[in-house]
């Protein structure tokens, strides 16, 4: 009997964490698209190349980095290629080996989307005093999950 309620409490963690995260993902994408133009995945891309090596990373990389495949990532920056926040330097010996950059355009958008991040969080933890005052922990939890 113990061991069902602990599967049951790790299931219903598990669905309560990804209900929170949908209504903030709903909500980040929210802010970020009414003020800046951009998704929070847009956003993602962008901050990963914005603390990568001088500014540009593999598609590979950048699929770690945000929890997409390689070519998920491709479709991704094309929009963002378009705009000129990202460009594309590509291998002279293998196609596939092509790196995404961030431009100073792109570095102004991460800097300016970080802002409204900011903005929003603080809005929801001010709501939320019991999870503001325990954010660190959680954190170093949360990002222990799946490793």
């Amino acid at each position: 009997m113990n061991m069902k309620t602990n599967e049951n409490e790790g299931q219903e963690f598990a669905l309560t964490f990804a209900a929170a995260w949908n209504r903030l993902e709903r909500r980040f994408d929210s802010s970020l698209g009414a003020i800046k133009g951009i998704s929070l995945a847009e956003y993602r891309l962008l901050r990963a190349l914005s603390i990568a090596p001088k500014y540009r990373a593999s598609r590979v990389d950048l699929a770690h980095a945000v929890g997409l495949t390689a070519s998920g990532v491709t479709r991704a920056l094309r929009p963002l290629e378009k705009l000129g926040m990202v460009s594309t330097v590509k291998s002279q010996r293998d196609a596939r080996l092509a790196m995404a950059n961030l431009t100073s355009a792109g570095q102004e958008m991460v800097s300016d989307a970080s802002g409204v991040l900011d903005d929003t969080m603080a809005s929801i933890l001010g709501r939320a005093p019991k999870l503001a005052a325990k954010l660190n922990p959680i954190t170093e939890l949360l990002d222990s999950v799946g490793r």
